[in-house]
């Protein structure tokens, strides 16, 4: 697959305006996520394909929280499988050439010219529906699986939109995609206990003697602490093996991905300063820091780190 280059982005006050124009009139919602930041600097042409397999990605996920404050609705749960089911329907229209909705119709255009398997879409609609079918996981092994459908497919899609040439990156967006999704499972723990839901493995709150009950009620203490803590560790090894498994040669292609994985790792580091309260915490990143790490990693993609770092030290030398 052939890279284009970073160094064809441009850095201007108005590239930067024109920018977030097209991102709010496009797509609102990105603007509240952390999508945003990690493709800002990406041609447009590849920003407005990530762009389009965001719009599927939400319009599916969509499907589910709709009915995220009447989980215990069975009609609407019906409702809300009939609906994936279309959207099933539709991803095969989409990859015979007939596509009927809106969304399908640029995914057409995003897969004339960045091809990626079916599979990846049916997989992600698959990880959706698995919120309709459980609120708990018993094990890693169920709670890796839901990760893979729903976090580590989406980064293999976006991968093939980077553009790579080495086989092994797959395996990095399938590892920085566990471990995103884990990080968010962490910091949304008080929201999806207000929704009735459990994502942390069953098996590590018997581990730690931590009860079901105990974390509906926000309780933190000792026993609390050291199942995050785990939990913060087991996310850690996955950005290990994210950042171990990138092939230096897709480096250069993958800043919008780095980007991501170093605003989620950050979110992780909060997590852990806060004591790993985050009944009481609010944890997230302010706008200005998601926007320097994603103009650091773009700096760096393009080689201009070392020229502002050379500037910066001939301004000392003539300020001594």
């Amino acid at each position: 697959m052939e890279a284009a280059s970073s160094k064809s982005i441009h850095l201007t006050p108005w590239h930067l305006r024109e920018r977030t124009r097209n991102f709010k009139r496009d797509f609102s919602k990105i603007l509240q996520s952390n999508f945003f930041y990690s493709f800002l600097f990406l041609p447009k042409q590849k920003r407005e394909a990530i762009i389009d397999v965001y719009r599927f990605c939400r319009a599916v996920d969509d499907v589910v929280d709709d009915i995220a404050e009447d989980h215990d609705d069975a009609q609407a749960r019906e409702t809300a499988r009939m609906e994936l089911d279309t959207w099933r329907v539709e991803i095969d229209h989409l990859y015979g050439g007939n596509p009927a909705l809106p969304i399908s119709h640029k995914l057409q255009t995003v897969l004339d010219r960045f091809p990626m398997p079916k599979e990846y879409f049916h997989e992600m609609i698959n990880g959706c529906e698995m919120d309709l079918q459980r609120d708990r996981y018993e094990t890693f092994d169920e709670l890796y699986q839901y990760c893979y459908r729903v976090a580590s497919v989406t980064g293999l899609m976006c991968i093939e939109i980077f553009t790579y040439q080495s086989p092994e990156t797959r395996n990095y967006a399938v590892n920085l995609g566990i471990a995103l999704q884990l990080t968010n499972i962490l910091r949304d723990v008080k929201e999806d206990a207000g929704r009735g839901r459990i994502y942390l493995p069953q098996e590590d709150l018997r581990r730690f003697n931590y009860s079901e009950n105990e974390l509906l009620q926000g309780v933190v203490n000792d026993r609390f602490r050291a199942m995050m803590k785990f939990e913060c560790d087991r996310a850690r090894h996955y950005y290990q093996l994210a950042a171990q498994g990138l092939p230096h040669v897709d480096r250069p292609t993958l800043t919008a991905a780095k980007t991501m994985g170093k605003i989620y790792f950050r979110l992780l580091e909060q997590i852990e300063r806060v004591g790993y309260d985050i009944f009481t915490h609010q944890v997230r990143l302010h706008r200005p820091e998601r926007f320097l790490i994603a103009l650091s990693e773009w700096m760096k993609a393009t080689g201009r780190h070392g020229d502002m770092e050379a500037e910066g030290q001939q301004d000392r030398e003539k300020g001594r």
